[in-house]
């Protein structure tokens, strides 16, 4: 074999083994008009997951919601005073804990309900 045919073939040895790399994270077949399956790379999502954020935030919020409709908004205040008074990290917890407009609506949904 000629020194040109060597280096075609080392290059089309690494362009499959490039794209045996890229599948090992997965792959979709996709059906051609004609039939044939065709692999293409599974997309893989690396950003912020915006979507666990919310649901975590809509959970700790219905959480407060249901604190404050179980324990009645004058006993919940006053816990809330005591936590302040705490350390730095109780008075964080008061600061996070308090009641809010979209808590007490929940509450009072939440009231209702129960």
């Amino acid at each position: 074999m000629t020194d040109a045919q060597v280096q075609d073939f080392q290059k089309r040895v690494r362009g499959i083994s490039r794209q045996h790399r890229r599948f090992t994270n997965g792959y979709v077949e996709l059906v051609e008009r004609d039939g044939l399956l065709v692999p293409r790379q599974r997309r893989m999502r690396r950003g912020f997951p915006i979507k666990g954020l919310v649901l975590t935030l809509i959970g700790f919020m219905v959480f407060k919601g249901f604190m404050l409709s179980q324990v009645g908004a004058l006993n919940y205040t006053d816990r809330l005073d005591r936590l302040a008074q705490g350390t730095l990290i109780e008075q964080a917890g008061a600061w996070v804990m308090q009641a809010d407009p979209v808590t007490q609506a929940i509450a009072g949904q939440l009231a209702g309900l129960l």
